[in-house]
């Protein structure tokens, strides 16, 4: 007789209240940071206004980005079943609330604001991050490293895209690379396994979709 799968450990109330505190804090409250801000040090440079609004496209883009990794390990952590990458996904979504108070500060410096369809991202992220959960924990921390790669060659093609003078922007770019990475080999060093290619293609078109419409709304 085949063992039965090993079901997801189901939250308890008190956890789902302080999920959902942490949707109310990620789609309308000031996201804060413990690390400085990697522009803290660094003038604002001297832009055009379009130069100033094509910046702040891409940081728009970037701050949906984090609103989704927030939404998706929180679903992800809910369905995990092993302490240890429930504790991997909580401390990458430490981070992410990082890049988004960064993220945040730097729209308002550039005199923008968040995409108004960030609700809407943080839904669908969320409920993904349950389904990948609900599968099992190695295809869970794959679903971690391959969303890290993705999202470190979209910060990869920012510094591309990036106005050459926009230092401060590119100090926060080059920051969150710099962690996105290391989430991404931390679940590899856990177990975290290579996601079928049909599933790569979707989070792919998937994610091209999103960074579209944020960049403009």
């Amino acid at each position: 007789m085949l063992p039965l799968p090993r079901l997801p450990v189901l939250p308890s109330v008190d956890r789902l209240i302080g999920e959902f505190d942490v949707m109310l804090r990620t789609l309308a409250a000031p996201a804060m940071s413990e690390r400085a801000h990697p522009d803290a040090h660094i003038d604002e440079a001297d832009m055009t206004e379009a130069d100033k609004a094509h910046a702040a496209g891409l940081m728009r883009v970037n701050h949906t980005g984090e609103v989704c990794a927030q939404a998706l390990y929180q679903g992800q952590s809910l369905t995990a079943r092993d302490p240890a990458a429930r504790n991997a996904l909580r401390h990458a979504a430490h981070e992410e609330v990082e890049h988004l108070a960064w993220t945040e500060h730097r729209l308002h410096d550039l005199g923008s604001h968040p995409s108004v369809l960030n609700p809407l991202w943080y839904a669908g992220s969320l409920a993904l991050g349950v389904a990948a959960g609900v599968i099992g924990d190695k295809w869970n921390l794959g679903f971690l490293v391959e969303t890290e790669r993705q999202v470190g060659a979209h910060l990869q093609s920012h510094l591309l895209e990036l106005p050459p003078q926009d230092a401060k922007s590119r100090a926060v770019v080059e920051q969150m690379h710099t962690d996105e990475m290391q989430h991404a080999h931390l679940a590899e060093d856990m177990g975290g396994v290579p996601l079928p290619a049909p599933v790569v293609r979707l989070m792919a078109g998937t994610s091209k979709i999103m960074t579209s419409l944020a960049y403009r709304f």
